[in-house]
Parts: structure tokens; C-alpha cells; sequence
């Protein structure tokens, strides 16, 4: 991920860093349309000779305990680099990544804990350990708290004009979590529900059902949102086979948007929104975390269903008021007739007297 700042004399600047480093990965970055020449680096957790094999750092600490910990950062550029080295707070996106806050926004929470040397310089094709250490403040909250450390570089480029332009600055960093020795207490909220139906014009095909809710981490673990919805005789489970985990940190939210298509519309459907998130200790125990439930009702008016059945009793009402208008014009024009024969036969009769 890049993250750009601003420098006094510049025009445009593209520089491309992808943090995989901070999601536990070892990680590159390349600087975007430069030559052959720029510059490129991973980083990667280590201990005091090398790199160790870990994906990201993780420590349970007490209040006031600190612990130095190692990085090791690798040139895979050309030329020699002098790296910026810097640690913030971090924070999950809602594609599930693992990020840090960028260099202008200050930290508050465990970014604050770790003390790293301001820069490091490193030979090309090179590497260096960087020691740090992570210092527990005596009031800090238990449970977890998550940061990264990276090393970063400020890229710039100018126009065809040669032009100076704006910076931007590329890091590459790895995930740092301190969990604070203490009572854990894993809990979540599921808020602003809300529901809809999307009406097919169609009476012969189905609409559709969106549900939206947030799910806040009121604890201070970190917690894996997840859970089912089952509605309308449908189930869907959140997130989807091969999505990203949705993971919160503590005090972090989520927003969901759950679609069903194929819901045909039955006045009133009702169903469950399940959310149950799960919990784990740093070597990956499980931590119960109880579900919670959330009954919906959503109305699903089959007004064109509706419609199509008013238009088709209107059409039989017609055929039978015309069916009996008919049945009346034949009995009338029946009895007109039955009449007329009548009044023949009586004129005849009177006739024959007459003449007899």
C-alpha cells in the first residue's frame, strides 16, 4: 500500500509499495514507472542474526514490561538506499488487510509503545538488522493491541515539463501485536439492522432481500466477524467461502450488506441474522465468545402478483357478466318470441270465429 505525503517542491510522483509485510508476509516494493534502477525492499520479522521464519511479531507483555524486538530489511534495488524507519497504530480494512496509519496522523494506542531507530542505511543488495523495543505503559488497558513497523522510502518524479512535484512515500512494514496481560473479555455489538426488499416488476420472476448491519468489538480481543443469515428459505453465510476474514481489532466496526436473490415477495418474511465471531489466544486457542441472534421481519408486498391476479379475476368478472348478459338476451328474445306466438294463435282464433 502507498501512503503519500506531501513534499514543499514537487508535480507528481507514483510510487507503488504493497505492505504485504504488515499482513505477516515477506514483503517487496517496487517504485512504479522508474528505471531499472529503483528502488526495491522487503522486510521481514527477525531475531538478532536473521530473519527467523515468523510471518508477524506478537509478545503478551504486562503493564510497564517492555521486550526489544528485530526486523530485518533487505535492498533489492541497485543502488544504495537510506530507509526511514517509523511505527504506528494499525488498524484491518474492510478487504480483511492489515494496515498501519499513515506518517502524518499520530498514534494513540500501541504505535506509540515502540521506539526504532529514525533510518537505516543499506548497501544495494544488502540487509541490516533493526533492533526495536516495545514498551508496555503502566495503565494500559489489557487485551490487544496491534501496530506495525516499516521502512519506507519517499519516491518522486517529475513531468515532461521537469517540473518538481508532490512525494509519495512507499512502505513496506510487518504486523506488530502486544497483547496486555489482563482479564480478556471478548464481546461485540450487532447495530443498525436494516432491511430491504427489492421488488421484480415481473409477477413471474422473484425480487431481492438486502440486509445491512454493523458489528463493533466492545472487547479487547481481537475478534473474527462471521456468522449466518436464514430467511426466506434461504441461508447465507458471511463472509463467503474464500472471502477474507473480517477481523476487528478492539473498538473497531464493520459494515455488512448481505444479498439474496430469488425471494419471491410473501407479505411478511421473517428469518435470523446469526453473528458469532471467535476469539484466540496468541498461539491460537480459542476464546468462547457467545452468538447473538437477531430476529427480522421484512415486508414484501407482491403487488405485481397482486396486480396480475386483480387483472385476471377483473377479466373472468367480464366473461361472466357477459356469459349472463347473454343468457338474458337469449331468454328475452325467447320469451319475445313464445309471445309473439301467442298473440299470432290468438288472432287466429278470434278469425275463425268471426267467419264461422
Amino acid at each position: 500500500m502507498t501512503f503519500p505525503r506531501s513534499a514543499p517542491l514537487a508535480v507528481c510522483a507514483a510510487a507503488l509499495a504493497a505492505v504485504l509485510g504488515a499482513l505477516g508476509l515477506p514483503s517487496a516494493a517496487h517504485a512504479d514507472d522508474a528505471p531499472s534502477d529503483a528502488v526495491s525492499w522487503s522486510v521481514s520479522p527477525a531475531d538478532e542474526t536473521g530473519e527467523d521464519g515468523r510471518v508477524s511479531i506478537q509478545h503478551e507483555l504486562d503493564p510497564g514490561e517492555s521486550v526489544e524486538e528485530h526486523i530485518i530489511v533487505r535492498n533489492l534495488g541497485a543502488g544504495d538506499v537510506v530507509f526511514s524507519l517509523s511505527a504506528a497504530d494499525g488498524f484491518y480494512t474492510a478487504a480483511g488487510r492489515f494496515d498501519m496509519l499513515p506518517s502524518d496522523k499520530e498514534s494513540t494506542d500501541s504505535g506509540s509503545w515502540i521506539t526504532i531507530p529514525e533510518e537505516v542505511e543499506i548497501a544495494a543488495g544488502g540487509s541490516a538488522v533493526v533492533a526495536f523495543t516495545i514498551t508496555v505503559p503502566d495503565d494500559a488497558e489489557p487485551g490487544d493491541h496491534a501496530a506495525g513497523v516499516a521502512a519506507s522510502v519517499l519516491s518522486v518524479k517529475k513531468d515532461e515539463s521537469g517540473a518538481a512535484g508532490v512525494g509519495v512515500e512507499s512502505r513496506v512494514g510487518v504486523k506488530v501485536l502486544t497483547r496486555v496481560a489482563g482479564a480478556l473479555a471478548p464481546a461485540f455489538a450487532v447495530q443498525n439492522v436494516q432491511t430491504g426488499y427489492r421488488l421484480n416488476p415481473n409477477p413471474f420472476e422473484a425480487g431481492g432481500l438486502t440486509v445491512s448491519f454493523d458489528v463493533q468489538n466492545t472487547g479487547n480481543t481481537r475478534l473474527d466477524a462471521a456468522g449466518t443469515l436464514d430467511i426466506a428459505g434461504q441461508t447465507l453465510a458471511f463472509p463467503a467461502e474464500g472471502e477474507h476474514p473480517q477481523v476487528l481489532l478492539p473498538g473497531e466496526s464493520r459494515s455488512f450488506t448481505l444479498q439474496l436473490a430469488e425471494v419471491w415477495p410473501l407479505f411478511l418474511l421473517g428469518g435470523d441474522l446469526k453473528v458469532a465471531p471467535t476469539a484466540a489466544s496468541l498461539d491460537g486457542e480459542k476464546i468462547a465468545v457467545e452468538a447473538s441472534t437477531t430476529s427480522l421481519s421484512v415486508w414484501a408486498m407482491p403487488w405485481p402478483q397482486l396486480g396480475l391476479l386483480v387483472g385476471a379475476a377483473l377479466l373472468v368478472l367480464a366473461l361472466l357478466w357477459n356469459r349472463i348478459r347473454s343468457r338474458r338476451r337469449v331468454q328475452a328474445l325467447i320469451s319475445e318470441a313464445v309471445e309473439r306466438g301467442r298473440e299470432e294463435a290468438l288472432a287466429g282464433s278470434t278469425r275463425e270465429k268471426v267467419t264461422g
